[in-house]
């Protein structure tokens, strides 16, 4: 059975309305035959938590319907990072082609080392609110009692307000 699982995707190197587009019709790529999935708007944010000088990102959330487990998931996701030029780098947030985190899967819960579910910085994070916001304003995330909406409407992050860059890609 498929689980419904919400997928942040974040660029800012390159062409980052392409690197979105590539990630996304990857991430569909991933789905069974005849489901659908959801897409955010694009949504311009600056950098938060990365190195100085850092390009303006590009974000977006995905919502597709994906068999397998959680991990599997995770090791897909960073295929398509690395096959999209993400390279590793000891340096923390550094700029990259794409950026894919894994918010939520269905209602599993799980706090490993590689993997935490729902993402561990999801309701802190504007730029990840407002596109999720967009797909499901009234998603209450597992162990969570506040809708996505509610959360975006009461956070107090010090971030500025995302910039619509495109509605339909």
């Amino acid at each position: 059975m498929a689980s419904r699982t919400g997928i942040a995707l974040g660029t800012n190197v390159g062409n980052r309305l392409a690197n979105l587009r590539e990630a996304r019709d990857l991430l569909v790529n991933l789905m069974p035959p005849g489901t659908n999935f959801k897409q955010s708007s694009i949504y311009q944010s600056e950098p938060v938590d990365c190195p100085p000088e850092s390009p303006d990102f590009y974000n977006a959330v995905v919502e597709i319907d994906y068999v397998g487990k959680p991990h599997d998931l995770l090791k897909a996701t960073q295929g398509i990072e690395w096959k999209l030029g993400r390279t590793s780098s000891a340096v923390r947030n550094t700029p990259r082609p794409i950026d894919l985190d894994i918010l939520y899967f269905d209602h599993f819960v799980m706090d490993e080392d590689i993997l935490t579910l729902p993402h561990p910085r999801l309701t802190d994070r504007r730029f990840v609110l407002k596109p999720l916001a967009d797909i499901h304003p009234h998603l209450v995330l597992p162990g969570d009692e506040t809708t996505v909406g509610e959360h975006l409407r009461k956070l107090d992050s010090g971030e500025s307000e995302p910039i619509l860059i495109q509605t339909v890609w």
